[in-house]
C-alpha cells in the first residue's frame, strides 16, 4: 500500500453523510459509524433514512452478540446515527458519500444539489463502480475536491477501498480520502480515473479465459473451476463466482469496461454469458445461473481421471521452468528420474513427451506431446489438468495413463480437458499479469496497489504483478505471443508493459 500521511484523515468528531442507503450505503455508513464519526443518513425514498437506521442498529446488535463489539460502543454509536429527510441537513457534513443508481444524470444532479448546501471543505465522494468519476464532478464548480471511493460489498467486511482522482481532483483531496479510509480500518489503494478503476479492470481475464475454454469445448463449467482452485490456487472458479455476484451484474461490468475502452478486444464480453443473462439465469438470487440452485440440486463434480498406474521412471530433458519443483516431488514419490539435456520437458517410459502448457496445441506435434497446466504451487497443489490431441488419446491411450498415473502418484487429482491453447490457469494468469502491468505502466495505480488491491478485492492468492515476476515475464509474454497465434484479434498480443518487462528478464537481449 503506497504511503498516507494519517494526519490528514477527518476527525472522528467531524460528521460523515451517506447519500443513498441500499445495501452499500447502510454498509458505508456502519464503518464511518463505528469509526466514531456522527453520521447523517439522506434517501430520496421518504422513510428510507429511518428504516436504514433501523437495520444498522439491528447490525451493530450482532456484533454485540458475536462479541466484536461492547454495548456501550453500541449505544454510542446509535446516538451518533441520524435519519435526515432533507439534503439540507447534510450542512455540516466534512464528508458526503453517495451510493445512488449507476446513472450519471441522478448523480450529477445530486452533488449540484450537494455543493450548495455543504461547506467548501466538504469532501465529496462516489463510491461509483462503473461511471467515470470525472464525468460525475463534470458539472460541479469545484471538482477538485470530488474523489471516487468505491468500497466493495459487503462494505463493513472487505478490507479494500479505491480511492480514485477524477481528472481535476485535487492531490489534497485523495490523500484525505486515502487518510480517511485508513484511519476506519480500510486498505486504501489509489488510482486514476479509468473504466473498471483497478479490480474491474484487471480482474476481467479471470472470467473471460474461463468462459472462452468453456466456450472452445475444453472443459465444463464445475472442472474449469476446480482446476482454477485446486491448481491455480484462487479462492472460488470463475463460474462459481460470477453465479455469486449475479451474471447479469459481472456481464454489465464487463460490458461496460468493453464499451469504455471503445470496444477493445482485449475486454470483449463472453457470447455464452450474454446467453445467460438473457435466459435469466442469473445465477444463485434467481436459483440457476452456470449451475442449478434450486432444492434439491446436487453441486456438479468436476471430470476426474480414474487411478491409473504411475510409471517406474521418468527422464527429465533440460529445465522445466516454472514447473522445475515438479522434480523433486517426482522423486519424493519413488519414481526414478534421470536427467538429460533438452528442451524442457518429462519423457515417459512410452517415449511420449509431458511439457509444461507453453501456448501451442498438441495437435502440433502429432501423437508425441502432453500438456499439464500451470500451478501456482505444484507441492500443495490438489488437482492439475492434461491435455492432449485427439490423435493422442485415441492411438496412444497407454501414454495418456502414463501422465494420469505420474500425477496421481504425487497425491493430485487429474482433469483431462481438451486441446486448447493455454489451458486454462496458465492463459489466466498470463493475461491477469499482463493487465496488470499494462495498468501500472499507464499510470492507472502503482504496482503495490495493483497487487495490494487484486489479493483483497478479489481475494486472488497472489498479486498478478507479483506472480508474473514469479514465473519471469519473458515466459508470460511468449505464451501471450503464441496464443496471439492462435487468437489473432488482438486479444492475446502481449501489452508493451509485459514487453518491456520481458526483454528487461532477458538481460537486455531480443
Amino acid at each position: 500500500m503506497t504511503a498516507i500521511d494519517s494526519t490528514t484523515a477527518i476527525d472522528a468528531s467531524r460528521t460523515v453523510a451517506v447519500v443513498g442507503t441500499g445495501t452499500m450505503g447502510q454498509g458505508i455508513a456502519q464503518v464511518a459509524l463505528v469509526a466514531g464519526h456522527p453520521v447523517r443518513l439522506h434517501d430520496a425514498a421518504p422513510g428510507r433514512a429511518q428504516e436504514a437506521a433501523a437495520a444498522i442498529g439491528t447490525r451493530l446488535d450482532r456484533l454485540v452478540e458475536k462479541g466484536r463489539m461492547s454495548p456501550a460502543d453500541r449505544d454510542a454509536a446509535r446516538r451518533r446515527l441520524f435519519p435526515a429527510a432533507d439534503l439540507s441537513e447534510l450542512a455540516d457534513a466534512a464528508l458526503v458519500v453517495e451510493a445512488v443508481l449507476e446513472l450519471l444524470p441522478v448523480k450529477q444532479k445530486l452533488f449540484t444539489e450537494l455543493e450548495k448546501i455543504v461547506a467548501d471543505d466538504c469532501l465529496l465522494a462516489t463510491n461509483t463502480s462503473s461511471l467515470s468519476v470525472t464525468a460525475v464532478a463534470g458539472a460541479l464548480r469545484s471538482p477538485g475536491r470530488f474523489v471516487g471511493l468505491h468500497f466493495f460489498n459487503p462494505a463493513p467486511l472487505l478490507p479494500l477501498v479505491e480511492v480514485v482522482s477524477g481528472h481535476a481532483t485535487d492531490d489534497e483531496a485523495a490523500e484525505r480520502a486515502c487518510a480517511t479510509a485508513l484511519a476506519w480500518g480500510k486498505t486504501p489503494v489509489r488510482c486514476a480515473d479509468t473504466p473498471g478503476f483497478i479490480v474491474n479492470r484487471v480482474a476481467r481475464p479471470f472470467y473471460a479465459e474461463a468462459f472462452a475454454v468453456h466456450e472452445e469445448r475444453g472443459a465444463d463449467p464445475a472442472t474449469i473451476d476446480a482446476v482454477l482452485r485446486e491448481c491455480g490456487g484462487f479462492r472460488m472458479g470463475a463460474f462459481e463466482l460470477t453465479d455469486l455476484i449475479g451474471q447479469d451484474v459481472n456481464e454489465a461490468v464487463t460490458r461496460s469496461v468493453w464499451e469504455s475502452f471503445f470496444h477493445s478486444p482485449k475486454f470483449t464480453p463472453s457470447l455464452a454469458q450474454r446467453r445467460l443473462v438473457e435466459s435469466g439465469r442469473h445465477g444463485r438470487k434467481s436459483g440457476h445461473g452456470w449451475f442449478s440452485y434450486e432444492d434439491g440440486a446436487k453441486s456438479p463434480r468436476p471430470r476426474t481421471q480414474p487411478p491409473a498406474a504411475a510409471p517406474a521412471s521418468v527422464v527429465v530433458q533440460g529445465v522445466l521452468g516454472p514447473a522445475e519443483p515438479l522434480v523433486g516431488l517426482i522423486e519424493r514419490a519413488g519414481i526414478t528420474v534421470l536427467r538429460e539435456e533438452g528442451g524442457g520437458c518429462i519423457t515417459l517410459p512410452g517415449g511420449t513427451e509431458l511439457g509444461l502448457v507453453d501456448g501451442e496445441t498438441s495437435f502440433e506435434y502429432g501423437d508425441g506431446i502432453i500438456y499439464f497446466d500451470l500451478a501456482l504451487d505444484y507441492e500443495s497443489a490438489t488437482r492439475i489438468a492434461l491435455s492432449a490431441s485427439a490423435g493422442t488419446l485415441r492411438t496412444m491411450p497407454g501414454a495418456v495413463d502414463e501422465a494420469v498415473g505420474l500425477f496421481q502418484a504425487l497425491g493430485k487429482d487429474v482433469s483431462l480437458i481438451g486441446d486448447v491453447p493455454g489451458m486454462i490457469v496458465a492463459r489466466t494468469v498470463a493475461m491477469l499479469a499482463d493487465f496488470a502491468a499494462d495498468a501500472v505502466d499507464r499510470g492507472v495505480a502503482s504496482a503495490e496497489d495493483v497487487d495490494t488491491a487484486m489479493r483483497l478485492g478479489v481475494n486472488y492468492p497472489a498479486g498478478p504483478l507479483e506472480w508474473g515476476e514469479r514465473l519471469g515475464f519473458g515466459w508470460v509474454c511468449e505464451l501471450l505471443e503464441t496464443l496471439h497465434k492462435r487468437y489473432p484479434t488482438g486479444r492475446y498480443a502481449p501489452s508493451l508493459a509485459t514487453a518491456r518487462r520481458a526483454y528487461a528478464d532477458d538481460g537486455g537481449e531480443g
